[in-house]
């Protein structure tokens, strides 16, 4: 069992940033690949961002990249999304997740945080 919290979100206007961590307790976090979703009103939750166990490897989904930047600390047990030159479309809850493995499928996580809310206004 792993348990997940996600802090960070907020209100902000477009091109400003915004970090997103996600700390991990329960079962051992090496253990598992971590991915960030989100999900918009009216939408489909959808694959943000995903980071295999030891951070060496890392995914995006393509309207994110070179703007946001996931990273993990497996000592502090902590997962982070650094969101830049954020727009209104990231408006969206962001969810933590965690797969179970070395590497991130991007699908059908083993655990869910309960979600962070991100509003980006123009």
């Amino acid at each position: 069992q792993v348990q997940l919290v996600e802090s960070g979100g907020g209100l902000v206007q477009a091109g400003d940033s915004l970090r997103l961590s996600c700390a991990a307790s329960g079962d051992t976090f090496s253990n598992y690949a971590m991915d960030w979703f989100r999900q918009a009103p009216g939408k489909e939750r959808e694959f943000v961002a995903g980071i295999s166990w030891n951070g060496g490897t890392t995914a995006y989904r393509t309207s994110v990249k070179d703007r946001f930047t996931i990273s993990r600390n497996n000592a502090k047990n902590t997962v982070a999304l650094q969101m830049n030159s954020l727009k209104p479309e990231d408006t969206a809850v962001y969810y933590c997740a965690a797969e179970k493995g070395l590497y991130y499928t991007g699908e059908k996580p083993d655990y869910w945080g309960q979600g962070t809310q991100v509003t980006v206004s123009s």
